[in-house]
């Protein structure tokens, strides 16, 4: 409906914008950073994937590697509190730019595509992936090639993941990869033969395995995928709205003098992260560059 008035649309989208931000109890002229710090609180939005942000079944509490890394950096921020927003992987970035949360906390890989999306923290850490199979690995799967070179073998695969964008670079045909809302579902398939295997990090695979391994394993050995010549590797991170520059600079400021001290490797060791998993001195806007 565009009427003849030009100014309609855009008298609608203001109306829309003023509504959402009313939603969030801003006011105008004071930014989320303000916000979040006159309230104690701050929304994240995480999906349901250990070990980098689950709520634990018997007391319900958000935790993972995002939602305690956050916690320390934002207490440093004097904000003490953290709302949880259960999301699907895939719809995290739409409900960012919606407002329905404050930032994303759910260990998301810094790509280029997402940076032209949402402004990404400098990284937390740094992985390869892993392939959950049959028990027995009947179809001798080590590698994102060798589903490639088997014409017959399917990947699964977490809506909005970045194993997605992997098995279309090693050219895995698109009808073999199937796309699921989460990771239980995808190991459920691979149970009952749907797929072949599921793609997820190493430490997402480890953690699912650990709780149920029953009809599955890891693929082992294996390598990650070579891409453009060069071997893959993660990189978590968090995502902010990118008008939100003064509240992602302060998170990155308290982020700097914690990644890689003794107490953030504490911090992350029950959820499997250790000193080999750091990301080393790469920041998002080099990674972001990269093509």
């Amino acid at each position: 409906m565009t009427g003849r008035d030009g100014r309609l649309p855009l008298l609608i989208a203001l109306a829309a914008i003023s509504c959402a931000a009313c939603g969030r109890g801003d006011t105008p002229g004071r930014s989320t950073l303000d916000r979040i710090r006159s309230d104690g609180t701050v929304r994240v939005g995480y999906a349901n994937e250990a070990p980098f942000a689950y709520r634990e079944t018997a007391s319900g509490t958000l935790t993972g590697e995002a939602p305690e890394i956050a916690r320390v950096v934002l207490s440093r921020m004097e904000v003490e509190s953290i709302d949880g927003v259960l999301t699907e992987f895939g719809s995290l970035i739409p409900g960012l730019q919606a407002g329905r949360y404050d930032l994303i906390a759910a260990g998301m890989y810094i790509q280029p595509e997402r940076c032209e999306q949402v402004a990404l923290s400098n990284p937390t850490y740094s992985i390869g992936e892993a392939l959950v199979v049959q028990a027995g690995n009947p179809q001798g799967l080590h590698a994102y090639e060798d589903l490639r070179d088997q014409s017959e073998a399917t990947i699964g695969v977490v809506a909005g993941a970045i194993e997605r964008a992997y098995a279309r670079a090693v050219d895995i045909p698109e009808d073999r990869i199937v796309t699921f809302p989460d990771a239980p579902s995808a190991l459920a398939s691979v149970r009952i033969g749907r797929v072949s295997a599921y793609a997820g990090t190493e430490l997402t695979v480890q953690n699912l395995l650990a709780k149920d391994s029953t009809g599955l394993e890891q693929a082992l050995p294996f390598r990650d995928p070579v891409i453009d010549g060069k071997t893959v590797r993660g990189y978590g991170a968090f995502a902010f709205r990118k008008a939100d520059r003064e509240l992602l600079d302060a998170f990155n400021r308290q982020l700097s003098t914690f990644i890689g001290t003794d107490a953030h490797l504490s911090l992350v060791a029950p959820f499997g992260f250790t000193r080999a998993q750091l990301p080393g001195t790469v920041t998002a806007d080099e990674l972001c560059a990269r093509d």
